[in-house]
């Protein structure tokens, strides 16, 4: 692929209801990431919404993988679901915490992703601007979970900003994002959230994402991946859809689609 790259992965990885379906029984929870890493070449940590990273704890991630696996790394909550008054510093604290990642060259991307509540307005738009700045020397993405974002200038500003737009498929509510196939930098990024749509309002962190896609679901994409690693040097797939393992089920089958 010319030196192109696709990386598939899950969000996530220590579950305790994978247990059976991908971790054999008995496994200890220390020893997750490594079984994990021997299938898959990328993860996405979540852990850093809830909690600031620390330089110990990635540490010992990037001992327990081998050297071609990346790690993309969602940002913290008060950098995404809150507008401090100091973007800056508190854009300086979190990069300090996965200093190890940069160092070791396995940080894939650092993932911003604003909530429905994030809307399309002129506050909102400086934060995400100063956002960008404060990363300026890392390969970040940007996710949106309202439509309103979906605009020409918003990807062009992505562009300047170098910063890759996250795609998603998610159900088709109104207001949430369409499915795309922007580019927006040499890293390009896709999300697969699922399609519950009963529970996507109602439900929580697990049963929103309860969803199992199928073959023709996932074939739907293949034309629209192929186009955005086209335009990309590293395209990142990411299943979210982790309820009872379906990730690991779907990534798999979607290496299988694209690497027969």
């Amino acid at each position: 692929m010319d030196g192109r790259q696709i990386l598939i992965g899950t969000s996530g990885y220590s579950y305790d209801d994978w247990v059976g379906p991908f971790y054999p029984e008995g496994m200890h929870k220390r020893d997750f990431l490594g079984f994990y890493a021997s299938e898959f070449p990328v993860v996405e940590l979540n852990f850093s919404y809830y909690t600031q990273p620390t330089v110990s704890t990635l540490q010992r991630m990037i001992e327990k993988t081998p050297a071609h696996f990346r790690f993309a790394i969602k940002a913290h909550q008060s950098l995404t679901h809150t507008i401090p008054e100091d973007v800056r510093s508190e854009a300086e604290r979190y990069k300090q915490g996965i200093q190890p990642l940069v160092e070791a060259d396995r940080l894939a991307a650092v993932l911003f992703q604003f909530p429905y509540s994030f809307h399309y307005t002129p506050e909102c738009r400086k934060h995400l601007q100063r956002l960008c700045e404060s990363f300026a020397d890392l390969p970040k993405a940007v996710e949106f979970r309202n439509s309103e974002w979906q605009k020409d200038s918003v990807y062009h500003g992505l562009r300047e900003a170098d910063a890759a737009y996250v795609n998603v498929d998610e159900p088709r509510l109104p207001k949430l994002p369409e499915p795309t196939e922007v580019v927006s930098s040499d890293l390009a990024y896709l999300r697969f959230h699922g399609r519950n749509q009963a529970n996507w309002w109602k439900g929580d962190n697990v049963s929103r994402y309860d969803y199992l896609y199928d073959g023709d679901e996932l074939s739907e994409w293949l034309p629209m991946i192929e186009r955005m690693l086209a335009k990309a040097r590293l395209l990142l797939v990411i299943f979210n859809n982790h309820s009872r393992g379906q990730a690991i089920r779907n990534a798999r089958e979607l290496q299988g689609m694209l690497f027969p």
